[in-house]
């Protein structure tokens, strides 16, 4: 699948791309002008410097990146973050510090990932009943610790 992106101040840093053939996520970069110190417990709103065009039926799923997680505990909020297929804005990520030590974050850092996904949109309709299950109603914690 061919995705078109279009830089919007990020001509100096690598497209999205995957990390090994293997790789279920590709690599967004931090698109800032200058570096961004976090605070622990802070957050902050970081470009990516690249909008999308998804065919519909797609989505783009943003999610962190694992080494920044457990080495700095750095995430995402909003996790994992969806780009829909007719939005054309600037990918921007919510960045936050649950580490105990601030991170001082740079230009073309690697700091997410893209998933790219297929998507079903349903019809809803309203009804009185539901089928019956085993598990029912039964939610969080009901299979017991």
């Amino acid at each position: 699948m061919k995705i078109m992106i279009q830089r919007l101040h990020s001509y100096d840093l690598p497209l999205p791309h995957y990390q090994t053939p293997g790789s279920a996520g590709a690599d967004l970069y931090a698109a800032i002008d200058e570096e961004i110190i976090i605070p622990a417990g802070g957050r902050v709103l970081v470009p990516t410097g690249i909008a999308i065009s998804l065919p519909p039926g797609c989505e783009a799923q943003i999610r962190p990146r694992s080494g920044l997680a457990i080495k700095y505990g750095l995430t995402l909020l909003n996790t994992p973050g969806t780009i829909d297929s007719d939005y054309r804005g600037e990918i921007k990520v919510i960045v936050i510090n649950l580490g105990d030590k601030e991170y001082t974050l740079k230009r073309g850092e690697r700091i997410a990932q893209m998933v790219i996904a297929s998507v079903i949109q349903a019809d809803f309709e309203a009804t009185a009943d539901l089928d019956q299950t085993t598990r029912g109603a039964g939610g969080f914690g009901h299979t017991g610790k």
